[in-house]
């Protein structure tokens, strides 16, 4: 009986969380990182530059953006039309800007962002349990074929059919459970850990680590007693996230239009015109 209770535990908790990780929509930036129709308008019949660069310019200056491009400019989505907030990018698959986006999943047809990014590290960590539960009572039936305490030849195949997708299974999530873990101990996405965050100093792979503790909270919140159910408890609105620095804690990268002079952010060799100086980041 103790068996079947826990089987059914994990099992309810392991579908919980999988439903949380698939229906639980990625939030859009909020309405005033997007651009209006007339700044829009202004935008795009702008064929020069450097003036466009500015239009960007004003409407950033209000915003709470510390983040930059790869070359230093604003971090801009030319498909959403909009500004990008710290930890922002755009999914292709979703066609849609996700707020801290992690990845797309294949496995659950969702994209993982702030909404849903501890609902999935929930669901691989019951997915893990579930799969070493299931080998770990299958195991000992499997042991007794082998040994020959039973001959039952129809239920052997399926013990060991079991047993040999649950270790499938488990050392795959293992690994990929163990990766997010290391992620999140860190308080990096996992875009941030192919490519850096960039700041107004340069590129800084732990910009938002705030050590261990509050990296946790970061994901989970401060109450404790949540923290292993499939409920939201994420700190913030995925709009803004404390970092590392108290150097960051105002925005350097919109303060005057002489700081993007000061940066070479429209560095170019002499001789092209392209309109690839602007430095806005587009994203297809």
């Amino acid at each position: 009986v103790a068996y079947l209770v826990v089987f059914h535990i994990l099992f309810v908790l392991f579908v919980w969380t999988y439903w949380k990780s698939v229906f639980t929509l990625p939030i859009q930036p909020a309405k005033k990182f997007h651009m209006s129709y007339a700044d829009q308008e202004r935008y795009e019949n702008e064929e020069r530059p450097e003036v466009q660069r500015q239009i960007l310019a004003e409407i950033a200056r209000k915003l709470p953006v510390y983040t930059r491009t790869g070359n230093g400019g604003i971090r801009f989505c030319d498909i959403c039309q909009l500004i990008k907030p710290d930890r922002c990018h755009h999914c292709s698959v979703c066609a849609m800007c996700v707020l801290k986006m992690d990845h797309h999943c294949p496995w659950v047809n969702n994209c993982i962002g702030f909404s849903n990014y501890k609902f999935f590290l929930l669901f691989l960590a019951y997915s893990l349990l579930y799969c070493l539960y299931i080998a770990a009572t299958v195991f000992k039936y499997f042991n007794k074929y082998w040994t020959g305490e039973l001959t039952n030849g129809r239920s052997k195949f399926h013990i060991l059919f079991l047993l040999f997708v649950a270790v499938m299974f488990f050392v795959s999530l293992m690994f990929l459970f163990g990766y997010h873990c290391w992620l999140v101990s860190r308080n990096r996405s996992t875009l941030e850990a192919f490519s850096a965050p960039v700041f107004q100093n340069g590129p800084d792979k732990n910009g938002f680590n705030l050590g261990f503790v509050k990296n946790l909270q970061q994901v989970f919140g401060e109450e404790k007693k949540l923290w292993l159910l499939p409920i939201a408890s994420s700190q913030g609105d995925g709009h803004f996230f404390p970092m590392r620095t108290l150097s960051e804690a105002r925005n350097p990268l919109l303060t005057n239009e002489e700081q993007w002079e000061e940066d070479g952010i429209d560095e170019e060799p002499q001789g092209s015109g392209e309109a690839s100086s602007l430095a806005i980041e587009r994203e297809t």
